[in-house]
């Protein structure tokens, strides 16, 4: 057995202290926002049903054979697979020709972890940079240049820290496609040659303003290749920064707790904030998370700002400096204008973006649509905060089909009415067996049932003692007053559009067992936790409506020669070591690709893929590295094509634009750029098969 794989710092996973630092506001070393008192999963194991009956209530058998998987209750894959494996390349690292065994769609090379400053891919792929930080996509923007920056040019340039992607169709267009981007935020001392944090300029600042936000950019794919470039000045292309304008949507908008000197209406927000992942819906329209908005305001009064993580001081960026909105002591409730999922509709460039309030304020990682049987959208999200909660919600209103006006302007409003739930998970063993090692329970996986609380129904509160109001601006406090489970940080939750089980990425949990915080449960069985684990979860008779679930952990990531993990039950050492899972999307075969944040294990972060079903399920491998620095970010999986947004490149302690740690993506002597990468197979087929 080979050495376990060393961890690298002492920030959570393997970040480094500048990216704590700009990403969340070093969320993770102050007081953890959730002290409430509400029970934890260990607390509540001993009323487990069980695991027979749990099972039979989720009735996942029926679809899970349709689909050509294993149930929930069903097999791993066989311990015979490992030597099947053996004579095909299967360990990390070794060579695997392209079409090679492995589950379809992963029949690749694994690549090998590494701290190479670049992005690596398997053999016999090839990649380009679609665009970087600072491009010009809109008419009359210059080209860039980092010592002639203004906040007029950045706003017609792709923003900064590209996160979420998604790729759309454009019908008439021959070989394009819209691509929307989150930026989710800036990191000014890498922006800006000789930047003061104490003193940062107006110009730095609404440089910023217009870094953050989205944009949406055609892009031309290059025929015969999977080369994909940026259409400049296409109609379609659009920026919307931290000034522009959104609207407020849905049961809360308009509530006296969305009001402010600016906006007496609470209907009218100026920017998006902290777009991390987010969603792509069936009605072709995108959602955008807001996550870590809380490090953006200054000057926090009230309990429900400490609640939200908002500091009683200055912020790092100290933009209260120059916009009073930021200052809280000015403003009290424009905080609670970000924490949203928002709407855009990408193939209208004049149309307004939404905020959704249905959906609850929390910081939202993510936002995956799927549809009911009758045609309701449910949306699957998580809070990405230590000991914070999973969410869904489930549309009261059918989608129409088609591309006709009407249908589009009624789809534009599905997600303003609904049911609001958060979730409360139960262990299936004995608590004496969940002992904070990740040592599997005796009945051989962390599993058990859970339920959906209902927390509001349009203007309709479900939670003793609060508004309907209150529950969507205040949404974790709802779910601390009904006793949801506390998380190790719930991030991308994405449903499997073959199976229709919901995968849910817990990147970590450093805190988790330190004395007068939760300990462990069957969902988060380890303590300081520094890996995470991905969580996979089947509704009830497989209705995304149901008040029920059945739930396993099935990933436990980390170094597979370290005991405290787990892969689905696929054999260890036919795996690529993985941790800290953040972003997840779908291929056509039903492989879960996961990009990871914060790798604890001495590597680069990477995009890995696992197979969830069939006799290869839990087969993972890693399929790319990203620079020094750098998070993968926004994985979109398409047949012929891989792509990511290499986020943050460079940001080690230490580094800054006169002392770069990174030379990625253009060289010495270039300033590091953010920026979007596409890979396809040399050989112009499907990847990974």
């Amino acid at each position: 057995m080979r050495n376990l794989l060393p961890f690298i710092s002492s920030h959570p996973g393997g970040r480094s202290a500048l990216t704590c630092r700009f990403r969340c506001g070093d969320a993770c070393f102050k007081e953890t926002p959730n002290n409430s008192d509400n029970e934890y999963a260990g607390d509540i194991i001993a009323g487990a049903v069980s695991r027979r009956s749990m099972m039979r209530a989720a009735a996942v058998v029926t679809v899970a054979t349709a689909a050509g998987t294993a149930a929930l209750t069903g097999p791993s894959a066989p311990q015979a697979e490992a030597a099947a494996l053996a004579g095909h390349g299967g360990k990390p690292g070794r060579p695997q020709k392209p079409g090679a065994s492995g589950a379809r769609g992963l029949r690749f090379s694994p690549v090998a972890p590494n701290k190479d400053d670049k992005v690596t891919v398997p053999d016999g792929y090839a990649q380009n940079v679609v665009i970087r930080w600072g491009e010009p996509i809109l008419r009359g923007a210059p080209a860039f240049d980092p010592d002639k920056q203004t906040a007029k040019a950045q706003a017609g340039q792709f923003g900064y820290n590209n996160d979420f992607l998604s790729l759309l169709p454009l019908r008439g267009e021959r070989g394009r496609q819209v691509m929307v981007a989150n930026h989710e935020y800036t990191d000014e001392i890498l922006m800006f040659r000789g930047y003061d944090p104490a003193n940062p300029t107006r110009e730095q600042v609404e440089i910023a303003w217009a870094a953050h936000g989205l944009s949406v950019v055609v892009v031309q794919e290059e025929h015969r290749t999977g080369k994909l470039g940026p259409v400049n000045r296409h109609p379609l292309n659009r920026r919307l920064t931290a000034t522009s304008e959104f609207r407020m949507t849905g049961p809360a908008a308009g509530s006296t707790l969305l009001r402010t000197s600016a906006d007496r209406t609470g209907r009218k927000v100026l920017g998006t904030l902290n777009n991390c992942a987010g969603g792509t819906t069936p009605w072709g329209t995108t959602l955008h998370g807001e996550e870590n908005f809380n490090q953006y305001f200054a000057n926090g009064t009230t309990a429900m700002h400490k609640r939200y993580g908002i500091g009683t001081g200055a912020t790092e960026r100290k933009w209260e400096r120059f916009d009073r909105r930021f200052d809280l002591a000015k403003e009290p409730n424009e905080a609670n204008r970000f924490g949203w999922v928002v709407e855009l509709d990408p193939y209208d460039p004049d149309s307004t973006p939404r905020k959704r309030t249905a959906l609850g304020r929390f910081k939202h990682e993510a936002a995956q649509p799927r549809l009911t049987s009758d045609g309701r959208p449910v949306v699957y999200m998580g809070d990405d905060e230590k000991f914070d909660y999973l969410y869904k919600f489930v549309s009261s209103k059918r989608m129409k089909k088609g591309n006709s006006r009407a249908a589009r302007e009624h789809n534009l409003t599905l997600l303003d009415e609904g049911t609001l739930y958060v979730a409360k998970l139960t262990g299936d063993s004995p608590v004496t067996e969940i002992d904070g090692t990740g040592k599997l329970p005796n009945d051989g996986e962390f599993d058990g049932s859970g339920v959906w609380i209902p927390l509001a129904t349009g203007t309709t509160s479900h939670v003793p003692g609060m508004t309907a109001e209150e529950v969507y601006v205040y949404t974790r406090l709802a779910g601390d007053k009904v006793g949801a489970t506390k998380m190790d940080r719930p991030e991308d939750v994405e449903p499997s559009p073959r199976t229709g089980r919901v995968y849910v990425a817990l990147t970590n949990n450093s805190d988790r067992g330190k004395e007068g915080k939760p300990g462990v449960d069957e969902a988060n069985p380890r303590n300081a936790n520094k890996h995470g684990q991905v969580l996979e979860l089947a509704e009830n008779w497989d209705d995304p409506t149901s008040d029920g679930f059945a739930w396993r952990l099935f990933l436990v990531a980390g170094d597979p020669d370290d005991p405290a993990t787990y892969f689905a039950g696929f054999p260890k050492e036919s795996v690529s070591p993985i941790s800290c899972p953040d972003n997840v999307a779908f291929d056509a075969h039903g492989n879960l690709w996961i990009s990871t944040d914060g790798n604890a294990l001495g590597s680069h972060d990477g995009l890995f893929g696992v197979a969830t079903h069939g006799d290869r399920r839990g087969e993972l491998k890693q399929f790319l590295t990203v620079p020094t620095g750098a998070e993968t970010c926004g994985p979109v999986i398409q047949d012929r094509r891989v792509l990511v947004a290499v986020q943050h490149p460079g940001e080690i302690d230490g580094a800054s634009v006169e002392k770069p740690a990174s030379v990625w993506p253009d060289g010495p002597g270039k300033i590091v750029r953010p920026s979007v990468v596409a890979v396809w197979r040399k050989d112009g087929r499907d990847i990974g098969v």
